[in-house]
């Protein structure tokens, strides 16, 4: 399967060694960067492969090099932009949190998406890790019983050295703040764990230490489920001195689950009424990774692969990616009300907070 990368900065190798994992033909990478690309050529060992075409403009990429499948990791203000153009061509996408910063483009790639054919997939990879795959599988067989709340805290550390990167993080048009970028994985599971629907969201944020950013560096909400659970969402880059946690809790009348580790891919509780003999080899499951964004780019891309080999939705589509954005959206949106707020979240933007701190 044809393969090109639209963004070569931080998190694309992670997208480049699950296309190498995967077996795809890697025609082409894209950035407005030259030096980008052959850094990450470079990363791979791919920097003397000439089959391997660069481009600045990804326009042109597309209509020269006709892909099947294109992932986008550029900064987040143009992904929709990106995405909307590549499946109007008829291009399946693999897009990189967030997939937009607008519910009203969230829902234009959602609805070009069907109208085309195309297959577009939300990169929440950590859904793939172990420990989250074990959970589901408790979640979805009913093993909790009636659920009584759950929580997510992404308790992390950035420093200025890691936003003097690019200049377009932690701004309201292309980045958000920690919640849209740090904690958007860790609010994916706790939405999908507790059963997707969700009645209301009261949330708060602040801009405590960065204030050379536009964004926040610490959020927190209270979610109300449409099944009568609650949640709870602690969202922060501002822990001293490195990251220390990103930790999921799902507790009901016949379960208690927390995951923790650096992303999702510890289990630290596991506790059922019905205890079986899977529930042994499940305690204490730790699942190596190299850095923060786990093991699960590989897995994602497979599924999508698979996905578009046997027309089937991938496993983490357009609407999951809406979800995530969706919680945060409406956490800013109370931040800069006061007052909570019914979903669905039908319109509001990141640039809606401009000068909010």
């Amino acid at each position: 399967m044809k393969y090109a990368l639209v963004g070569c900065g931080r998190i694309a190798t992670n997208h480049m060694k699950a296309a190498i994992n995967n077996n795809l033909e890697i025609a082409a990478v894209c950035d407005v960067l030259p030096e980008k690309m052959e850094e990450l050529l470079a990363k791979h060992e791919l920097q003397n492969d000439d089959t391997i075409k660069r481009y600045e403009d990804y326009k042109v990429m597309i209509e020269e090099v006709k892909p099947e499948l294109v992932s986008i990791s550029t900064e987040s203000g143009i992904h929709a932009e990106i995405a909307l153009y590549c499946i109007e061509k008829g291009v399946n996408l693999i897009i990189e949190k967030p997939m937009a910063m607008s519910i009203e483009d969230a829902d234009k790639i959602i609805k070009l998406s069907e109208e085309k054919g195309v297959k577009v997939s939300a990169c929440h990879q950590n859904r793939f890790n172990l420990a989250i795959q074990q959970l589901r599988k408790a979640v979805e067989s009913g093993r909790f019983g009636k659920l009584s709340h759950g929580s997510i805290h992404v308790r992390w550390n950035r420093n200025q050295g890691y936003y003097d990167q690019a200049s377009w993080r932690g701004t309201w048009a292309q980045d958000g703040g920690a919640l849209m970028n740090q904690c958007i994985h860790g609010i994916d599971l706790l939405r999908w764990m507790m059963g997707d629907e969700i009645e209301e969201i009261y949330g708060a944020t602040r801009q405590q230490f960065h204030d050379y950013l536009e964004a926040e560096d610490v959020g927190m909400a209270v979610v109300k489920f449409k099944n009568g659970a609650i949640g709870t969402i602690e969202g922060t880059t501002n822990v001293y001195p490195k990251n220390l946690e990103e930790t999921l809790y799902i507790f009901g009348e016949n379960g208690t689950v927390k995951i923790g580790g650096t992303s999702t891919n510890n289990i630290d509780v596991w506790d059922f009424a019905d205890e079986t003999e899977e529930d042994n080899q499940n305690k204490g499951l730790k699942e190596e990774t190299s850095n923060v964004y786990g093991n699960g780019h590989t897995s994602l891309f497979a599924d999508v692969i698979d996905a578009i080999e046997t027309d089937r939705a991938p496993y983490v589509d357009a609407v999951a990616g809406r979800n995530a954005l969706e919680v945060i959206l409406s956490i800013y949106k109370s931040q800069k009300t006061g007052q909570a707020v019914k979903l669905p979240l039908t319109d509001f933007a990141a640039t809606d907070m401009k000068g909010e701190f």
